[in-house]
């Protein structure tokens, strides 16, 4: 409201597009090997089967969060979409190894830009899955959502879901 009446109201773009985070193969939610992602507990979402070891921002917005133990990243885009870009399933407790981060809380980001890196050899042999979940946190708020039916995907390139926010 105080924004309107004082006119520093900038009308935020209720549209998303969220691209792949990673390259590799596109999994589809429900086939995630994690009941917590695929019954989507935390949200509306899709996974990736990486094949390589960088991670880069699958929308603008900010670095909303780095977990402590470096593998996953929550980001937030203007319009309110936050999203967890979550590497690999089980992976919290590697306690940081293998992973690599190159942002920090706060960080503005730009689709492509480096978030972090990870050993993808040292998750397949230590964790329970390399699939990484993109999940929309708050996909509750949202008004429309369409996932693509993609298969190969390329980290900052490819379209994965379209979203309008409430």
């Amino acid at each position: 409201m105080f924004k309107k009446l004082f006119g520093k109201g900038k009308e935020v773009n209720k549209d998303s597009v969220i691209y792949a985070p990673i390259t590799g193969e596109f999994v589809k939610i429900e086939d995630i090997p994690d009941p917590v992602f695929a019954q989507k507990m935390m949200g509306e979402g899709f996974g990736v089967n990486p094949t390589e070891g960088e991670v880069v921002s699958p929308i603008d917005g900010k670095v909303d969060n780095v977990f402590p133990t470096k593998h996953a990243i929550g980001l937030k885009a203007d319009n309110g979409l936050e999203l967890l870009v979550h590497i690999g399933l089980d992976t919290v407790q590697l306690d940081g190894k293998g992973f690599e981060v190159l942002v920090e809380s706060g960080d503005t980001v730009s689709v492509g830009d480096s978030l972090l890196r990870f050993d993808l050899d040292y998750i397949k042999e230590n964790a329970k899955s390399v699939i990484s979940p993109i999940i929309i946190t708050n996909s509750d708020n949202t008004s429309a959502l369409n996932v693509a039916d993609v298969n190969a995907i390329t980290k900052g390139e490819t379209k994965i879901v379209d979203v309008t926010m409430n």
